[in-house]
């Protein structure tokens, strides 16, 4: 148990018998009344986002979240496999746990997973990744006056909007937030 004094972005707290990590707070003291504070919370396995409000020093339930350093192995055909660096144990994980970052993963990649009581809640992919362009039709440079983009499938079979001087075999760099382009490696 914690008060709300003790919010940290990041914290994964247990209200009503969900998780919600706490995505922003701010404490506020209005000109009369109590002091609150105003939070953007976000709904673990939902990812849905709410704004609460909370009076000062309120005891709330903080939520063990046990994220750990994991690589990437395979997948199954039903769930991706991971494996836990330090026990060396397999961790299936179905797909709508691991969402867009499937888009993104190949195999032997590290990745973090948080885990709530044994049960798998989501997974992390570093900020940006660097993987091959698949395929990519060839760029014609036509009458335009700023740089155009065109469609390139990656090496996971995800597409991305690259711009025309990318060819077929190169590599890089993806947002793994966004999918966004960020560069060449």
């Amino acid at each position: 148990m914690a008060t709300t004094n003790d919010l940290k972005n990041g914290m994964v707290l247990n209200l009503d018998g969900q998780l919600w990590s706490v995505v922003w707070f701010q404490h506020h003291k209005p000109g009369k009344g109590g002091a609150v504070v105003r939070t953007k919370l976000k709904n673990v396995l939902s990812g849905k986002v709410v704004d609460k409000t909370f009076n000062a020093d309120v005891k709330v339930e903080v939520a063990t979240v046990d994220k750990r350093e994991m690589t990437y192995l395979y997948n199954d055909g039903e769930s991706y496999i991971f494996m836990d660096a330090t026990t060396y144990d397999q961790l299936p994980i179905t797909p709508d746990v691991v969402g867009e970052a499937s888009h993104f993963m190949l195999e032997n990649q590290e990745a973090v997973v948080a885990v709530h009581e044994g049960t798998p809640l989501y997974v992390e992919l570093p900020a940006s990744v660097e993987l091959t362009i698949d395929y990519t039709e060839p760029g014609l440079q036509g009458d335009r006056s700023t740089g155009g983009t065109k469609p390139a499938r990656l090496e996971t079979g995800y597409e991305i909007q690259v711009p025309l001087f990318i060819g077929t075999g190169e590599k890089v760099k993806v947002d793994t937030r966004s999918g966004d382009y960020l560069g060449r490696v």
